[in-house]
């Protein structure tokens, strides 16, 4: 029996903490099917680049969701497991794409994958972890599930391609914005979340209620991240403070201040993003901007609102420990910015 000091060391755990705790059996099974699939007889390359990233670390939250959502449904195996590892190969080989697109060279704190080898192997590596991961789909047997995640992977490269298009024009608008987090974040985690539910043959309101969680969640989620660029500390974040403003990035807060603009500060932010015209004080500037129009605080409502609508989703589900950690999880994706 746990005594008063493990209960309250569990409660001070972080939401996706007591998460992995919960499923920690589930997840060795994950890591050990990861590693026996990213494995290559032929090309040593491929598990010298893959682990390079899977063991910088990262909260492996996207499998996790599969799990949480196919046990909250009731499913015992063994396919959550080929599901959970099919997400996280989806997910890393989108990180090696977009450190080669974004020119990266730093990655949870360590050197990226294009710089320790070269672009050609970050791209060629991504694509393998593709093919395992439409591997893992189809042992399943599941064509529902097939459909889901190769929709969830294209709609990911279009947001991708979309970011491309719309980078430094200022006429990138909320709604592009929410089509480009759709793609680059929420897509994975809602089709996460879905695929855990229809494994374990959920009713359809379930699964549907397990989608719209994963879609708030990932919004939530990126909204947080976007404005803990102009409004984090660097030694929790791992990012410096301005990153995307030096990029050029449109992303919330920013887009927010653009709309709200007058003549001569849409000719600043003419200057800064469009023209890559960047020069000292400026981020100084951009955030004093921000602060005068209140587009920090309203994009940080932005972000709360979505969490909430992750957590009414919840209600529709069997009302579990896990359904409260996920609920939790949803609280604590925009705590970091409350």
């Amino acid at each position: 029996m746990a005594d008063a000091g493990d209960i309250a060391q569990a409660a001070k755990a972080r939401p996706h903490e007591r998460l992995a705790e919960a499923l920690a059996r589930e997840m060795d099974e994950v890591n050990a099917l990861i590693a026996e699939r990213m494995a290559s007889e032929h090309a040593p390359r491929i598990p010298e680049v893959t682990r390079h990233l899977v063991e910088a670390g990262g909260k492996r939250l996207r499998p996790l969701l599969v799990l949480a959502a196919a046990r909250l449904c009731g499913y015992e195996g063994p396919f959550h497991i080929h599901l959970a590892a099919t997400v996280e190969f989806i997910h890393t080989a989108t990180l090696l794409h977009d450190d080669v697109v974004d020119e990266s060279t730093r990655r949870r704190g360590r050197p990226t994958a294009n710089l320790l080898w070269d672009n050609k192997s970050s791209v060629l590596v991504g694509d393998y972890l593709f093919a395992r991961a439409f591997q893992l789909m189809v042992q399943t047997g599941s064509l529902r599930v097939l459909d889901i995640l190769a929709d969830a992977a294209a709609t990911i490269a279009e947001g991708e391609v979309l970011q491309l298009t719309a980078a430094s024009n200022l006429a990138t608008d909320e709604s592009v914005y929410l089509k480009v987090i759709r793609g680059k974040t929420a897509a994975l985690f809602a089709a996460a979340c879905e695929v855990g539910g229809v494994i374990a043959g959920a009713p359809a309101a379930q699964v549907e209620a397990l989608r719209r969680y994963g879609d708030a969640l990932g919004i939530s989620f990126q909204i947080a991240d976007d404005l803990l660029d102009y409004d984090g500390d660097a030694g929790v974040t791992g990012k410096n403070v301005g990153d995307d403003f030096r990029e050029g990035k449109l992303t919330l807060p920013l887009i927010k201040a653009v709309a709200k603009a007058d003549a001569e500060e849409r000719a600043f932010w003419r200057r800064v993003i469009e023209q890559g015209r960047q020069q000292e004080g400026d981020l100084e500037h951009a955030l004093e901007l921000m602060h005068r129009h209140g587009t920090l605080a309203a994009a940080r409502a932005d972000a709360l609102a979505w969490s909430a609508r992750a957590r009414e989703a919840l209600t529709h589900l069997p009302d579990v420990p896990l359904r409260h950690m996920l609920g939790d999880l949803a609280e604590y994706v925009v705590a970091r910015i409350s």
